[in-house]
């Protein structure tokens, strides 16, 4: 087989989608809204608003089966009306960008209200957050984030302990405090339970605090047996991490609060970053203060009151890492299109703190992968020698690294596959340590994250195995919505969120928006239903049906509405291509390959006298309509006639295929080299692609066709897709008695390859090749090829992976229900809101 889309199976055929369109008028749904309620601003006593940030309470449905607020509005009203909800989602989205909003923290509000000021220990520094921590407490008599996960209990007994004792500390509020030990009493059991989800140092901590209110004569009404577990835990904590190492050593200044006077105080300062904190955490840099009386300590938590008013967060600042996880959320929801210059402007700006070497980013994992990751898809220079200290040796010398945080390794893992230079040692070896550490985090259970969210394993799980060379767009954002969670708690020393992380805007509008496009492909499939029929390619029998798979790799990488022509073009041209690979493979006589060659050389071809076959006039005619629909839907695009270009192309394809019937016939094995030279081009990718390239938006001038730059992207991808071909389909071409990369490697190695070997050579080849392609893509210095085309390139290269990955071409059933669902299923919001 030499296409793209080759298969030794039959057994799938265009399938009928149901029809639609009763459901394409519900689709665009609308909205009725509630004003966001993000802080109450209330001072009850008992207020359990203040500590949590809330979503946007408005409802936009796009169930299809919701009902209609506006039952009776004719269609084009409906329309409008979803219209215009679409649009003020997507503005309040826009609006995200300009603010990070993080949670409060009693937590670390707390630890802050405790220090006392430098002229008077008996007078509180920051005597609004004491007011806070009264004006705050939940009617259960717990402080913290309101949520309804049942086991983060550890945090909110930590954040209730420390505002107990910030309150005995200044002999205030003595209701809060008996109803805050009512709560601790109540719930002191989970502190030792192994199934609750543990911020991080809370044995160290919580401990800690209980050995303080001692201290301070807080009489916690906790049995002795309690009590002596969480201290034995504490110090059998304390001596683990009492080593050399540099993770240990971060780990305990991170939690000195829980050390308290035994604490090495020089030792701790030496983490102070340039702002003045300590890890950026409120409460760390509040303690370090109280024993230090540091001016850089003192400004930070200054400026944390001036901007927060009378209440800290458990981080701060998170602008950075915020901003970029909310750019990841809109790409993997297939939304970015809508937020272009937001995004840029985010790039741009994540771009500028990399070159000057902001903390932010590079003392944090997950900020560090995440924006080298960004920032390398989107075009910038970026070296990968700043990941170095996150390699297998050095990551354990981090925090993150010493709490193997499962969360920030899934993170570096992402980021290591986009190697793009032969010598990224680097990548390859951070993308070893994370698969293996991943993998076995998955199957052993034992996962340690900021996340307490199931979602977040079947995310590692989609990562681990779908990677970035082997992911199609559409599936990616159908995967993400599924795998979606508004409700975002993440777990540092406490509970915190933040809308940046999720929200349900974000979730609607990509609902809204995978559906829209999913009625746009509807109809387009249809439409090449009719296309086929009405070129007769359904009447030829040894050619299989694979319109719904060739539409399906347009659908999931050219998604936009506007490339409607693009699609298309991939589409039918995919169809012909595989028609004509089983022509050359076992329709054909040699006389009708010829005459089909020679009837394209022509072009120009008058009655029925130069076909020599039916099949033969079947596949000229509609090749030679298709090729005319492209030149007349191209002209508008590119301003000039593509004709000469498309037909050479297929020329080429064409006589690669001939050369191949040849050395089949006459039984001849080529020089590797040779059978690449020519194997690239038989693979078919060449119709596919290049005329799509026409409709995807820049002008594609003489000399950029006829550039080296786009030669090379050409022949990187169809390399690639030759060699995973030529793996996957070896045992079947061998039995038949043809010739493919595999065998000529075991040949030319003069048998002392085994099959295994040349399989592993191929393997290294096409990971040499991938990577050339991908730099090419990325790289915009000296580029002559538009970035919109060269994308292109790399999505089709993802196409052939994804086919190629376990399976000969399209025989895999999981592929076929993976179009299935792409092509048929709508997404229903209700259902994803209420998994």
């Amino acid at each position: 087989m030499s296409g793209c889309f080759a298969s030794t199976s039959s057994e799938y055929h265009l399938w009928r989608l149901p029809s639609m369109e009763a459901e394409c008028s519900t689709r665009l749904q609308y909205c009725s809204h509630e004003f966001p309620q993000r802080f109450a601003s209330s001072r009850t006593a008992t207020s359990t608003n203040m500590s949590l940030l809330r979503p946007a309470n408005f409802t936009c449905s796009n169930s299809v089966s919701s009902a209609s607020p506006f039952p009776g509005l004719d269609v084009e009203t409906k329309t409008k009306t979803g219209a215009l909800c679409f649009e003020e989602t997507k503005e309040r989205i826009k609006k995200m960008f300009n603010k990070v909003e993080l949670s409060v923290s009693a937590y670390d509000t707390a630890w802050v209200a405790m220090v006392p000021s430098p002229n008077s220990l008996n007078d509180p520094l920051f005597p609004e957050c004491i007011n806070w921590v009264l004006d705050n407490q939940h009617p259960d008599g717990s402080w913290g984030i309101i949520h309804n996960h049942h086991l983060l209990m550890k945090a909110s007994l930590l954040s209730t302990l420390a505002c107990a004792l910030t309150l005995k500390r200044w002999n205030i509020g003595h209701e809060h405090m008996s109803k805050a030990l009512n709560f601790i009493k109540s719930n002191i059991v989970s502190a030792t339970d192994e199934k609750q989800y543990s911020p991080v140092g809370f044995d160290i901590i919580f401990p800690g605090m209980i050995e303080y209110a001692k201290d301070l004569d807080l009489n916690l009404p906790l049995a002795p047996a309690n009590v002596d577990a969480l201290l034995q835990k504490k110090e059998l904590d304390l001596r683990s991490c009492r080593s050399n190492s540099e993770g240990g050593k971060a780990y305990l200044a991170y939690v000195s609060e829980g050390i308290g006077r035994l604490r090495d105080w020089e030792m701790v300062m030496q983490y102070q970053r340039k702002n003045g904190s300590l890890f950026n955490s409120p409460s760390t840099t509040a303690v370090a203060f109280m024993h230090g009386n540091d001016d850089g300590c003192f400004n930070y938590l200054h400026s944390l009151l001036q901007k927060f008013d009378n209440s800290v967060p458990t981080i701060y600042p998170l602008d950075i890492y915020a901003r970029l996880c909310m750019v990841d959320n809109l790409q993997r929801l297939g939304i970015d299109r809508h937020f272009k210059e937001e995004i840029r402007s985010v790039l741009d700006e994540t771009y500028r703190c990399w070159m000057q070497g902001e903390e932010d980013i590079f003392l944090d994992a997950s900020t560090c992968a995440m924006a080298f990751r960004m920032l390398r898809l989107g075009g910038y220079d970026v070296s990968s020698d700043q990941l170095t200290q996150f390699s297998e040796d050095l990551f354990s010398n981090c925090l993150g690294g010493y709490l193997k945080d499962f969360g920030s390794s899934l993170e570096l893992f992402k980021a290591s596959q986009i190697i793009i230079y032969p010598d990224e040692s680097i990548l390859e070896n951070i993308n070893s340590w994370t698969n293996s550490f991943l993998s076995h985090g998955l199957s052993s259970g034992s996962v340690h994250s900021d996340r307490p969210d199931r979602l977040l394993k079947q995310e590692a799980i989609n990562a681990l195995e779908f990677t970035y060379s082997n992911t199609l767009e559409r599936l990616l954002n159908k995967r993400a919505m599924e795998n979606y969670n508004i409700d975002i708690v993440r777990i540092s020393k406490t509970t915190y969120t933040c809308l940046n992380f999720g929200h349900q805007d974000f979730l609607e509008l990509a609902v809204e928006d995978f559906n829209i496009l999913q009625s746009i492909h509807h109809k387009e499939l249809k439409e090449l239903e009719r296309w086929v029929v009405e070129n007769r390619l359904d009447k030829l029998k040894f050619a299989r049906q694979k319109l719904a798979y060739c539409y399906f790799s347009a659908a999931a990488t050219l998604t936009s509405p506007e490339l409607r022509d693009a699609r298309l073009s991939w589409a039918k041209n995919g169809v012909l291509t595989t028609v004509v690979d089983d022509f050359f493979d076992v329709g054909g006589s040699e006389g009708e390959l010829i005459n089909l060659i020679q009837l394209v050389e022509k072009w120009d071809v008058n009655g029925e006298a130069d076909y020599c076959s039916k099949e033969v006039e079947i596949i000229f005619l509609a090749l030679h309509g298709t090729v005319c629909e492209i030149e007349k839907r191209a002209l508008p695009w590119q301003g000039r006639s593509v004709m000469r270009n498309v037909i050479d192309i297929w020329l080429a394809l064409l006589k690669s295929m001939r050369k191949e019937a040849e050395w089949l016939k006459n039984k001849i094995a080529p020089p590797m080299d040779e059978y690449m030279e020519n194997g690239y081009i038989s693979f078919a990718l060449g119709p596919i692609v290049l005329p799509a390239l026409f409709f995807v938006g820049p002008k594609l001038p003489e000399e950029v066709i006829g550039s080296c730059e786009y030669h090379k992207l050409f022949k990187l991808m169809s390399t690639c897709g030759r060699l995973l071909n030529d793996t996957q389909s070896f045992e079947r071409e061998s039995s038949e008695g043809k010739l493919n990369a595999m065998s000529l490697c075991m040949i030319n190695a003069g048998g002392d390859f085994t099959k295994e070997e040349a399989s592993e050579a191929i393997k290294g080849n096409v990971e040499r090749t991938r990577r050339e392609l991908l730099r090419l893509v990325l790289q915009e210095k000296n580029s002559t090829v538009p970035r919109a085309c060269k994308d292109l390139f790399w999505k089709m290269s993802c196409v052939v992976h994804l086919f190629y990955r376990k399976d000969d071409g399209f025989t895999s059933h999981e592929l076929m229900n993976s179009a299935k669902a792409l092509l048929e299923q709508p997404m229903v919001l209700d259902e994803l809101l209420n998994k």
